[in-house]
């Protein structure tokens, strides 16, 4: 893993938490009243539109001609005004020579053309006008007389349909809400499917898994012999070391359906809920068998039971328990497989990792070198590179680097890339994504005084010669004051060979070195910034470390106090007491002696070798940036040995910034 120091001047005022706390915005609930609200005003919305296009044709339909008297008509018609009418009912339609139109009403249960003799009209002139009888039962009559009593009723009836549908959804989400939504993944898509050639690396759990895959696809060579294939199979390892994508190509390998959920979607504030749908998701599954059941995250609801809080109607001891019958219900030739992953093993319930339950557990460790460079191949297959590319440089430059790491590694190189309008990646740009993974980018605009400049590159450079002396720490890769993250500089260390443990001795110089900063700049300046605040934060964690984990203190001896972050062995209740007084003083005093003790160590070689820290510095006031070669030569030129070796091979990388 990466340890990143924060050794460089921050812009952090004093008592101020670094960094900027993310603001989130407020979701809002998708609770079913809230849907329900929303339709009712999507439906009065509605009503008052279609009420509006009714009244809206209606007085379109009332916008009738002008009407007129019948002996006005009668006269018109003697003149020869008239060309036509139209006898509806009782209602006159008529159209003049010069086309225009108006209305009349006839005598009622009289005749027209008796009507229209009453008003003396003459026989002749009426001949020449054309009248025409309307259909009083036709479709438009009816249509005019029922339209004013059927829109509102029809209206308030889809109204009332239209509520009536939504209270009958929310009542189907209220029968639902117990039920489980996994995510299926159907093992014949061939553009999710997911195989053991598309991850590279952990060689040794995809020999553990490959027993899996086998069973799936012949369960009964194991059967006849009496074996039973694991039922749960429990993936550990740091995140980001790819133990979804062995899950899913497990379920790709076996050609099976591969159902996937999250252990923080069984949690709801209703207790029982969580438990419903673990019922149901196994039920789903074991109607899909030979099938899969993967639980990303299984800590969120598989954490140790008993801890004196929620107690047993707790909602996540009660999903808990449900899973837990529900593993150890199933026979082996059912052929339903759970999968699990977590990155915190040593918090789960004793009763989840019994025989029975998750009896096999796969560790996926960091990738190591060759490993890396498969995973680089991978994830490079799209990508048009540069002639000058090597990704085995890349590969022995990114220790501790997962499988995720190096995804993002290749994805912001192909970025800078694109930014620069090039068609290709180049060395350079995989180069420097490597530091913007790291360390995050490059801060262009924020620029450092030169007050700010000196103090910074004394700082690095204090690093940089604590550490090229001490014979138990990595030597020097690069020297940079340029601005990335967080840190205003960087000193960048890379391991001469391949170590799975570290020693004592080592981490005393880790914490010389991680000093060698915060000392440089009280000798130089007789004074000290908050630049140096996260060192102090790591190496007081690392000193209390070697304590109360590792029995690296003579005083202490042969003894663990704390677990894996921080946790009591002894005396943790539920007030958290730890142990007692005299043992934590007698930890603070063993602690403050590691770390005098370094900085005594520190502060001789910063002394000694002043001519050295002077000539860094300088030169990286002048370049910002020094590499290997050139800072090999700078310690060469004073008289000090730097360390070396042909190959670099792998371990953590140490960042001090």
């Amino acid at each position: 893993m990466a340890n990143s120091n924060d050794n460089g001047p921050t812009n952090d005022k004093p008592g101020q938490q670094g960094g900027k706390k993310s603001r989130m915005p407020k979701v809002p609930g998708n609770m079913p009243g809230d849907s329900f609200w929303v339709n009712l005003a999507t439906s009065v919305v509605l009503l008052l539109l279609l009420a509006g296009a009714y009244a809206y044709f209606i007085g379109a339909a009332k916008s009738t001609p002008a009407t007129i008297p019948i002996s006005q008509v009668a006269q018109d018609i003697n003149t020869g005004k008239i060309s036509s009418i139209s006898v509806n009912g009782d209602d006159l339609d008529i159209t003049y020579a010069d086309k225009t139109e108006k209305t009349a009403k006839k005598e009622t249960d009289i005749g027209l053309t008796q009507t229209l003799a009453n008003y003396g009209v003459d026989k002749t002139q009426l001949d020449k006008i054309t009248i025409t009888i309307a259909s009083q039962s036709g479709w438009a009559f009816w249509l005019n007389v029922l339209a004013p009593f059927a829109a509102p009723v029809l209206l308030i009836a889809f109204f009332v349909w239209y509520l009536s549908r939504q209270v009958k959804g929310a009542g189907m989400q209220a029968f639902s809400f117990g039920q489980s939504k996994p995510r299926l993944i159907d093992p014949n898509d061939a553009n999710s499917r997911v195989t053991f050639k598309d991850v590279a690396g952990a060689k040794e759990a995809k020999e553990e898994l490959l027993e899996v895959v086998d069973f799936l696809k012949n369960p009964k060579k194991f059967l006849d012999i009496g074996a039973r294939i694991p039922k749960g199979i429990l993936m550990m390892g740091a995140p980001g070391t790819g133990k979804t994508l062995l899950a899913r190509a497990v379920a790709g390998e076996a050609g099976v359906p591969f159902f996937s959920i999250s252990g923080s979607e069984f949690v709801e504030m209703f207790v029982g809920v969580g438990a419903s749908r673990v019922r149901d998701l196994f039920l789903t599954a074991k109607k899909a068998a030979p099938a899969i059941i993967f639980v990303d995250e299984i800590d969120a609801v598989g954490r140790v039971r008993g801890t004196g809080v929620g107690g047993g109607n707790d909602e996540r001891e009660q999903t808990l328990n449900q899973i837990l019958v529900e593993m150890d219900g199933f026979e082996p030739n059912e052929k339903v497989i759970v999968m699990a992953a977590t990155n915190r093993p040593d918090v789960l319930d004793p009763a989840l990792l019994r025989p029975g339950r998750f009896d096999r557990r796969v560790t996926i460790d960091l990738p190591d070198r060759g490993d890396r460079l498969e995973i680089l191949k991978i994830h490079s297959r799209k990508k048009p590179f540069a002639e000058d590319v090597n990704l085995e440089v890349v590969a022995e430059r990114t220790p501790g680097f997962s499988g995720a790491d190096l995804f993002s590694l290749m994805n912001e190189g192909a970025i800078l890339a694109a930014r620069e309008n090039r068609k290709t990646v180049a060395q350079y740009d995989l180069i420097r994504s490597i530091e913007k993974v790291m360390l995050g980018p490059e801060r262009k605009t924020h620029v450092l005084n030169k007050k700010e400049k000196e103090i910074t590159a004394y700082h690095e450079a204090g690093h940089a010669l604590v550490a090229s002396v001490l014979p138990h720490t990595d030597p020097v890769h690069k020297i940079s004051i340029i601005s990335r993250g967080r840190a205003a500089g960087y000193t960048l260390k890379l391991p001469l060979e391949d170590k799975r443990m570290q020693s004592k001795k080592e981490f005393l110089d880790d914490i010389a070195m991680s000093l060698g900063g915060y000392i440089a700049e009280k000798t130089v300046f007789g004074d000290i910034t908050t630049g140096p605040s996260n060192d102090l934060q790591v190496l007081t964690n690392l000193a209390r470390n070697m304590v109360t984990r590792w029995g690296m203190s003579e005083k202490m001896g042969t003894i663990a106090l704390e677990g894996e972050g921080g946790r009591a062995l002894f005396g943790a209740g539920v007030e958290g007491a730890q142990y007692s007084q005299k043992v934590s003083a007698d930890i603070d005093e063993e602690v403050k002696k590691i770390i005098d003790d370094a900085y005594e160590k520190a502060q001789n070689i910063i002394n000694e070798h002043r001519k050295v820290l002077n000539a860094i510095a300088n030169r990286l006031v002048e370049v910002e940036t020094i590499e290997r070669p050139e800072f090999e030569q700078l310690l060469i030129v004073h008289g000090i040995q730097p360390k070396r070796k042909e190959e670099i091979i792998e371990t953590p990388v140490n960042v001090n910034f």
